[in-house]
């Protein structure tokens, strides 16, 4: 599709041709959506009569000046070209108009005359393009929006360093931003990236000042030698990623193999070999959020003390790792506790019972200590124990809680044990008689 060096080979080729010259004759397609703003009939009474004094571009927008205005201006879009008759205009991937083709070409949005017999047309087979007759292009939009032309307004590298540490998105989506920079497309964003050694995904934030420098250095060398060459891609090196990226099926740059991801909204290729993404978060690319994906390494059963940990990704694209030392004995005993039935929480009772009394003698401050790690446990076994005892263990009862759990953190399970059974025996002829 036509980006900087496409549009400025149009530009180049109109200055050279067709400045200086009258328009005596122009077709207007009838077709609003490549016409935009503007009827056929008025456009084409624009246009009449009028010479071309100059024509102008920033990033991939192009606009005749003429005499007078209003003034035409041309949004390419994805297929967009101008063309003139006996004029070798450069032909890129995909456009619409061959040598042996009607003239004008079926796909012709806007066709004029000169008065030296000249035809110039700008064609669009996608109908992506848009056609304008303003004023005063420069001063509105889409031209008014658009960021410093990357071809005429190069940034330095201070600036563009900055710019981009403001920035925490995808460093490929940003550079498809036109308001950013104007001018860069999809396999211009491609190339730099290639060149320059950077992860199309990889946030525009996270790149250090000397891989900006880098990148920079790439955007303006691919563009200005693009543009010298007047965006014939059978003249640009044989080394770029250009001649390499348009197959359905991944191929191979100078011996490495390349890969293709959506990044921007737009599909990309990048060789991951060379591409890495070092970026400290991911980018969150054609606005899209990353879910949260947890991935957890299973552990050996065995009570080995060299266990794998456990790794979280979030969202941002960090990973937090959880390094499982004192708490993994812990939290396995708290897991067999839940899954363990009734018929195996007695021993277990029974042998806290024997360590609370064991640690009885060690004094009060131990003894605190000791019940502030082990609560959270314990609480939850006496719960299970205390279902059978709604009557002398309610909830609201708080004070009666707090003597229980003292009682029973010191003494242990047994005096719940003694007393459960008799209160067992008593309930049952209750519920015969019943």
């Amino acid at each position: 599709m036509p980006e900087l060096p496409e549009v400025e080979a149009a530009r180049r080729a109109i200055e050279d041709n067709c400045i200086g010259k009258k328009i005596v004759k122009a077709i207007i397609a009838d077709d609003s959506k490549v016409i935009d703003g503007v009827s056929p009939v008025d456009f084409k009474a624009s246009l009449e009569g009028k010479t071309i004094v100059a024509a102008n571009r920033k990033g991939k927008n192009m606009w005749l000046v003429l005499d007078s205005p209003p003034f035409p201006t041309f949004q390419f879009g994805m297929a967009g070209a101008i063309y003139i008759k006996g004029v070798a205009v450069t032909k890129y991937k995909g456009s619409a108009v061959k040598d042996d083709d009607e003239w004008p070409s079926k796909y012709s949005k806007v066709f004029l005359e000169l008065d030296d017999g000249l035809e110039l047309s700008f064609t669009d087979k996608r109908r992506f393009a848009r056609v304008r007759s303003l004023e005063n292009p420069v001063s509105v939009p889409p031209i008014s929006e658009l960021g410093p032309d990357a071809l005429l307004e190069p940034m330095t590298v201070d600036e563009f360093y900055k710019a981009l540490s403001k920035k925490k998105i995808g460093i490929k989506a940003l550079l498809l931003d036109q308001s950013f920079i104007s001018g860069i497309g999809n396999w211009i964003a491609d190339e730099v990236l290639y060149q320059a050694r950077i992860h199309p995904m990889q946030s525009a934030s996270s790149i250090s000042k000397e891989d900006c420098a880098t990148l920079l250095k790439c955007i303006n060398e691919v563009t200005e030698f693009a543009v010298e060459v007047d965006a014939d891609c059978s003249r640009f090196p044989s080394e770029w990623l250009f001649h390499y990226r348009w197959g359905k099926k991944p191929g191979k740059v100078n011996g490495k193999k390349i890969e293709f991801i959506t990044a921007g909204g737009r599909t990309s290729a990048f060789v991951p070999e060379l591409q890495q993404n070092t970026g400290a978060e991911s980018a969150k690319a054609a606005g899209k959020r990353q879910q949260v994906k947890v991935q957890k390494i299973k552990h050996n059963d065995s009570d080995s003390q060299e266990e794998e940990p456990e790794i979280e990704e979030t969202a941002a694209g960090k990973s937090k790792v959880k390094q499982r030392g004192a708490n993994t004995k812990r939290a396995s005993t708290n897991k067999k506790s839940k899954e363990s039935n009734s018929d195996d929480e007695a021993p277990k009772k029974s042998g806290k019972a024997k360590q609370n009394k064991s640690s009885k003698g060690k004094g009060g401050d131990q003894k605190k200590k000791t019940r502030g790690t082990n609560t959270a446990a314990k609480r939850k076994l006496e719960e299970s124990d205390d279902e059978e005892d709604t009557d002398d263990n309610d909830a609201s009862e708080q004070d009666k809680d707090q003597n229980l759990s003292s009682k029973t953190q010191s003494k242990g399970k047994k005096t719940t044990k003694q007393k459960a059974e008799p209160r067992q025996t008593r309930s049952k002829p209750s519920k015969k008689q019943k």
